[in-house]
Order: structure tokens, then C-alpha cells, then sequence
């Protein structure tokens, strides 16, 4: 059994944590929200009331957070994990951050004789609820390693990519393209539809031809065509359009930073981020709302 301080146990952090008690670890957890606290506390986390709590005698320190700022506060700020943290011990940051954030946080981690991960993860809430997400792991070789046992029962992938960055980078080139393959999704629904042809037909052809792709199967944009999808309660969130405006804007500073244009992303990631500003959190298919002709073909059912 392995002493694991979990700081983030919102919508991923949550389910994360649980599947490490399920695995037998002793999890102490920490967030600021008083009612993912008492959710986790449910689930079996022993919640504790600091960074610095959680870290203290960790074994491993794993971050689950919305942004490179917070991780940095989190792990280097006063109080810090890495402060507290025993020398040897592993540290695991599986938010989707920058990538410049992230090797930064490697390097501070190695000054104080700790094992660093980024371990970004693929899947969304069902996966890691389901143990089935995908890690994309940058980091030595020796502390992949040692994670595995531990990453395992969160995972039905770990895929090491590399040194320092590597994870998060993948990450990002994950998202744009699938950002982009969901946009010209929306496209074509669309234009189909203006066109006579049935959204369920067209599902049909793509989902047996060279169109398919997982997108296709998760963030169909069309009403009516996928049982159970957001497109069919009124785009309520499953993965926020503002969580793919993030990665989107990631992909972008990470363009900028290894001097590469992104043509194609650069469009798609002002659709999102036009979808980010509406008064409540829509689905990242909600983008048809976004294409020219949607509203007349099929009107707004968001209440946004």
C-alpha cells in the first residue's frame, strides 16, 4: 500500500482518487471546494485541509488542476508539495497544462530529488471512472516504471513519450485534432442537411467509410442521431467547450513556442472561443452552433 496525496478531486480527481482506494492505497486528498471534498470523503479519500498535509510524508503526489498557474502554485508555492515532499518521493501531474510549465516543474522537482511525471490522460469522466483512460506520460524511463503498478488500475493505456514535456505536448496535438475533426463534423451535418440528406443516414455512411473517427462517435453535433448524446439534451456539457478552448489555446502557445504555424487550428480555436463565452457551460459538439445556416436549419434548444 502506497501513502498518495491527490490535490484536484473535481470532476477527473474525483473518480481517480476513488479507483486508488479501490486499489488498496491510502489517498489523502485535497480541494478547495468544500463539495468535491465531501464527495471524495464518500468514495473512501481521506481529505485533508492543505497542500501541505497531503504532501507531507507522501509516497507519491499526484495533481489533478485546471491550469499551469495552479499547478505551479500547488507544487512551488509557499506551502508547496515539493517542499514537503520526502526526497525519492514520485510526483504525477496529470492536468493538461503548458508545456513550458510542465518542464519547468520537472526541473524543480530534480532539485529537490524527486521523480517528476507529466501524465496528461485521454477518456474524460466515463474513463476515469472506468479505470480506461489513456496516459500520454512524459518523464525518465525509472519513474515510468515505478508508476505503472500504480497507474494501471486508472488506466487501460500508459503510453511513455519521452523526456520532460513530452506528455503534455501529445496531448495538445490530440486535441487539436480532435477539435478539428469535430468542427467539420458540424460542417457536414449542415451542409447535408441543406442538401436533403438525413442526419442518421449520413452517421450511417460516415460511421462505415473513411470519415469515421472517434469524434464521430462522441461529439456527433446533430439532435437525434446518437442515443444519449449532448447534442440531444441541449448541449449540456460532457467535455466543455471551454476545456477544449483551453487545450486549443495550449496547442497554439506551444506552436508559437517551437516556431510552427497552425493554420487549420488557429480557425478552429475561435469557434471554441466564441462557444466559451456563453452564459453556461455548453458541449464541445455544441460548435455546429457556430457554422453558418445551424440556427435556421435547427433552431437553438440551449436556453443560452
Amino acid at each position: 500500500m502506497l501513502t498518495i496525496g491527490f490535490v484536484g478531486l473535481g470532476n477527473m480527481g474525483a473518480p481517480m482518487s476513488a479507483n486508488l482506494v479501490k486499489a488498496g492505497h491510502r489517498v489523502r486528498g485535497f480541494d478547495l471546494a468544500e463539495a468535491v471534498r465531501r464527495a471524495a470523503a464518500g468514495r473512501g479519500v481521506e481529505i485533508v485541509d492543505s497542500v501541505a498535509a497531503a504532501a507531507d510524508g507522501a509516497d507519491v503526489f499526484m495533481t489533478m488542476l485546471p491550469n499551469g498557474g495552479i499547478v505551479r502554485d500547488v507544487l512551488t508555492g509557499a506551502g508547496g508539495a515539493l517542499e514537503r515532499l520526502p526526497a525519492g518521493a514520485l510526483v504525477i501531474d496529470s492536468s493538461s497544462i503548458d508545456v513550458a510549465t510542465t518542464r519547468d516543474m520537472h526541473a524543480a522537482a530534480a532539485a529537490k530529488g524527486l521523480q517528476y511525471l507529466d501524465a496528461p490522460v485521454s477518456g474524460g469522466v466515463a474513463g476515469a471512472a472506468a479505470g480506461t483512460l489513456t496516459f500520454m506520460i512524459g518523464g525518465s524511463e525509472a519513474a515510468v516504471e515505478r508508476a505503472r503498478p500504480l497507474l494501471t488500475p486508472l488506466g487501460g493505456k500508459l503510453l511513455h513519450l519521452g523526456g520532460p514535456g513530452n506528455g503534455q505536448a501529445a496531448k495538445v496535438c490530440n486535441q487539436l485534432v480532435v477539435a478539428a475533426s469535430t468542427v467539420a463534423l458540424a460542417e457536414a451535418f449542415v451542409l447535408a442537411d441543406r442538401m436533403g440528406v438525413a442526419a442518421r443516414a449520413l452517421y450511417e455512411v460516415m460511421s462505415c467509410s473513411s470519415a469515421n473517427c472517434w469524434a464521430l462517435h462522441n461529439f456527433t453535433p446533430w439532435p437525434g442521431v446518437v442515443d444519449g448524446s449532448a447534442a440531444d439534451s441541449g448541449y449540456r456539457a460532457r467535455f466543455a467547450a471551454r476545456l477544449m478552448n483551453k487545450d486549443l489555446h495550449l496547442a497554439l502557445d506551444a506552436a508559437e513556442g517551437a516556431a510552427q504555424e497552425l493554420a487549420l487550428t488557429s480557425l478552429v480555436a475561435s469557434l471554441f472561443a466564441r462557444l466559451a463565452e456563453a452564459p453556461r457551460d455548453l458541449d464541445t459538439s455544441a460548435v455546429i452552433r457556430e457554422i453558418p445556416g445551424y440556427a435556421y436549419l435547427a433552431p437553438d434548444t440551449t436556453g443560452a
